[in-house]
């Protein structure tokens, strides 16, 4: 199994952990209870404790120190240890969000040769890595089905993380929404639906804090994990039709130095890609 295909399984998962965890209660935050649930369990802080009087001012602050602050600085800190090491590493094998950026990408290119609509040229129809794409513009319904699908799932799944998702979706079954949850659903549909066609690359770039803050930890490491560029053999790219900067799902040129591949989800699809062109021997680019 190639690490493409280690990959899609990975994100694959993740993104059904990101649709199903409210279902099974694994994590959410309920605006009726006005708490998280985590496993099933009320994660109240005591709070409710504390309004009825059972446990004093101290207990309390014991109470969130122990069971919010601590937990949430080993999680910052997990969080910066790894990004300072991989970069956007989660972007690129876990964030449902890259999931359907990629898949698009992937349909964008079948519809009309391009990876986004602002590509200024097409893609080869047969890039030297092997890849053969023959644009079909019958693809466009397939392609704007699937983001108006995947809009619509991800502002379902957004809103069971504040209401209860029985209620969600035994409203949407029947078809009895109420008008805020409709409102929701509508406006965030539609806000996914632009962004996932037409601003998919710049929100991963500029938009999401959490791809920026990886980036950030990762660029402040010299001896991060980086993609390389062999320079001594770079004379062997004037005869290649760049299937590395086509291969990559964020649209960067593949071959710079790292402080030009700032949101690099080291997806190593570049590397894939170079090292297909170089079947005889091993590619220019490497970690």
């Amino acid at each position: 199994m190639d690490i493409q295909s280690k990959r899609l399984i990975v994100r694959t998962a993740f993104f059904l952990l990101f649709v199903f965890a409210p279902v099974f209660d694994i994590f959410r935050f309920d605006l009726n209870l006005n708490h998280f649930i985590i496993f099933g369990n009320a994660w109240t802080l005591g709070t409710e404790s504390f309004r009825s009087a059972d446990i004093s001012n101290y207990q309390i602050l014991i109470e969130m120190l122990i069971y919010f602050l601590l937990p949430l600085l080993a999680l910052i800190a997990g969080f910066i240890f790894i990004a300072r090491k991989w970069g956007r590493i989660y972007c690129g094998w876990l964030c449902p969000h890259f999931s359907i950026v990629e898949l698009i990408n992937k349909l964008m290119r079948q519809s009309s040769g391009k990876l986004s609509v602002w590509d200024k040229k097409l893609a080869n129809k047969q890039q030297q890595d092997g890849t053969q794409v023959i644009p079909n513009k019958k693809y466009w319904v397939l392609t704007v089905l699937t983001a108006l699908v995947f809009a619509f799932i991800w502002a379902v799944a957004l809103l069971t993380y504040l209401l209860p998702p029985s209620e969600i979706y035994s409203n949407l079954l029947t078809g009895n929404l109420t008008i805020n949850q409709f409102r929701f659903i509508a406006v965030a549909s539609f806000l996914f639906s632009i962004e996932f066609l037409f601003a998919r690359h710049l929100f991963c770039r500029f938009g999401c804090a959490i791809g920026l803050f990886q980036s950030l930890a990762w660029m402040g490491n010299k001896n991060a994990m980086v993609i390389q560029f062999d320079k001594s053999r770079s004379n062997e790219c004037l005869k290649c039709d760049s299937s590395c900067d086509i291969a990559c799902p964020m649209r960067l040129k593949t071959r710079s130095p790292k402080r030009h591949k700032f949101t690099c989800t080291q997806c190593l699809k570049c590397v894939q890609a170079c090292n297909n062109t170089k079947s005889d021997k091993q590619g220019l680019l490497k970690l």
